[in-house]
């Protein structure tokens, strides 16, 4: 009898969670949107590159209110619950409501320290927020950062109540497209190629216990020509006695190791039978790394790594070719938006994070362009693990200047104000700076046509001085300037080659567009598009391989990568591979793949 009596308590209980949360709006939803727990979302560690086994997640529901901007006070009530890291906007939220420059959305819930950590610093981290965070815990301000894109931390310890429950309250002011600040697609209005604002929590916030002295950072770089891999361990503190150990692992089998001291780069030769990653071959070496005094352990962290080169270099034709590994590859690929009809930003399950690019594998493709966003951390581990190249955009704000996508050297600029400029600078660098470790990451991309497009030639240089280890796309399908690494053309819906550098790298950065209209996977019934529009998933492979053939004869008189558009439809758009809801592959899967193939090994044929 008691245990029914228990068994009706806890069923109220989550009958009562249940009614105050559903999904928002009726639009189309993916087949994961039912499988999300309320009470553990997103439950999978979010910071693979460098991970503890001790954490707690904060996802779940939160109580939420919409206010006017600058409040100084937190709410004393609250307009109702919020599914944490959706956004407000999005279904999944269970809020669905549009925010803008002049509100401001607060987040409130509660939690208790385990016992455990006593004893231990308590990190709070929010893997993305868009775009000014503030942060208070149990009334006592720890933070505030600004930035839609990167990850973020407070050193809560000195508010944290260990005997009792804690409180933490976030504030977030997002103005979208009011604002000059890098927004990607996002617009008050969405319409056509623009999409709808994601403002505040987007990604997993959790709380982490470290010792007093802990590793804040790993910055891994290999170098296949001299078989070495460099480490470099930040800390909290630099402490010139601290002993930086980094241990290299082959599945179990240890294969290598280095130390250093006085905050020194870990150096660590490799095996003469090193493993190179590549799409053919994703080897990842795991990593053990330790921060010790003497032999004392003070902190450790596991990670991995993999040993792999892009490079540019001509080939035997003279033509300017990308390199992995110093062998020409082609690189291929579709334009990767990340977005979802019920999570916007966010993907409803790790299943689903993790859906996009295995089926891009599938397709028989080897890149991913990601498109002027960032994704999650577990996105990038998985092209690691998976085997798919990444070019990163850099999410474009402010506004353009007038696209002039076929003359050469003489775009005009952007005029961007001071406080623009800085913050674009900011955002660009901490991207990088988050994104460096992962291996999949071959290119970078600045700018995207002309959005934004601003000192071109020193945001090129920069980055390149600031990572040298990629590949730097200074403006894709921009205005064009003779800087970094490749000359980028966009053409719809065929490809076409209507400039060359001989001296960098030319690619075809966009083309295709292909559409179809599935009427019970669309997000409206009136607007949707496509560069083309066909009847028939025939239709639409049959053109699909014309725009391939075409390609393919474009390859052998200098184009060395291409990018075809897209992935998936989002919203209005309609000229994916896939339905904006992922159930439906509209193009013949084998004919798809095996174009595909040809495409990606056309230089080894060649």
């Amino acid at each position: 009898m008691k245990k029914i009596f228990l068994l009706c308590i806890m069923s109220l209980g989550l009958m009562a969670w249940a009614q105050q949360w559903s999904p928002a709006g009726n639009r189309i939803k993916t087949k994961w949107a039912d499988e999300i727990d309320i009470n553990n979302v997103l439950p999978e560690y979010p910071r693979p590159l460098m991970e503890r086994g001790d954490w707690m997640n904060l996802n779940g529901l939160w109580d939420y209110k919409i206010t006017e901007v600058n409040r100084s006070a937190t709410p004393d009530e609250f307009d109702g619950k919020i599914l944490v890291p959706f956004a407000v906007e999005s279904s999944l939220s269970g809020v669905g409501k549009s925010l803008g420059a002049e509100k401001e959305l607060w987040y409130h819930r509660t939690f208790t320290v385990p016992k455990n950590w006593n004893g231990k610093k308590i990190l709070l981290h929010f893997g993305a927020v868009d775009w000014k965070t503030e942060v208070w815990v149990n009334g006592i301000k720890v933070g505030s950062h600004t930035g839609g894109f990167t990850p973020f931390t407070f050193d809560v310890t000195s508010a944290i109540n260990r005997k009792s429950e804690n409180v933490v309250e976030v504030k977030v002011w997002d103005p979208t497209d009011d604002g000059y600040q890098p927004r990607g697609k996002q617009v008050n209005k969405p319409n056509g190629i623009w999409y709808t604002p994601v403002s505040g929590i987007w990604q997993t916030v959790w709380l982490e216990p470290v010792s007093e002295h802990y590793i804040t950072d790993l910055k891994t770089t290999p170098d296949i020509d001299k078989n070495i891999l460099s480490v470099k361990v930040n800390t909290d503190e630099a402490v010139a006695t601290d002993i930086h150990e980094v241990l290299v692992y082959d599945g179990e089998t240890l294969v290598a190791e280095g130390r250093s001291m006085n905050n020194e780069t870990v150096e660590i030769a490799m095996p003469a039978d090193v493993k190179l990653w590549s799409p053919a071959s994703p080897f990842l070496y795991t990593l053990k790394v330790r921060l010790k005094n003497g032999s004392k352990v003070i902190d450790e962290v596991d990670s991995y790594t993999a040993m792999r080169k892009f490079s540019a270099g001509r080939d035997k034709n003279g033509i300017m070719r990308m390199e992995l590994n110093n062998e020409p590859v082609f690189q291929f690929g579709p334009l990767d938006q990340g977005w979802w009809p019920d999570g916007l930003y966010t993907a409803p399950t790790d299943e689903a994070l993790k859906y996009d690019i295995q089926k891009t594998k599938d397709f028989g493709y080897n890149m991913i362009r990601k498109h002027i966003k960032v994704e999650p951390a577990r996105w990038y581990a998985y092209c690691d693990s998976i085997g798919i190249i990444v070019w990163q955009d850099m999410p474009s704000g402010d506004r353009g200047p007038e696209w002039q996508n076929r003359q050469y050297f003489d775009g005009t600029e952007r005029k961007r104000s001071a406080k623009s400029e800085e913050c674009y600078r900011k955002e660009w660098k901490e991207i990088i700076d988050c994104l460096y470790s992962y291996p999949c990451i071959g290119t970078w991309v600045p700018f995207n046509e002309a959005w934004g497009q601003f000192k071109t030639q020193e945001i090129a240089e920069w980055t390149k001085a600031y990572d040298p280890t990629r590949l730097v796309n200074p403006a894709s399908g921009g205005n064009h300037y003779t800087c970094g690494d490749i000359l980028d053309l966009h053409n719809y819906p065929a490809p076409e080659m209507y400039l060359y550098d001989a001296q960098r790298v030319t690619v075809l950065g966009e083309y295709g567009g292909i559409g179809l209209v599935l009427k019970d996977h669309i997000w409206e019934p009136d607007r949707n598009w496509g560069y083309v529009q066909f009847n028939s998933s025939k239709e639409v492979t049959d053109e699909y391989e014309k725009y391939a053939n075409m390609l393919y004869d474009m390859i052998g008189r200098g184009f060395s990568a291409a990018v075809y558009t897209q992935i998936t439809d989002v919203e209005v758009e309609v000229n994916g591979l896939m339905t904006y809801d992922r159930k439906v592959v509209k193009l013949d899967e084998k004919r798809l793949k095996a174009i595909n193939e040809r495409i990606v090994n056309s230089l080894n044929q060649k």
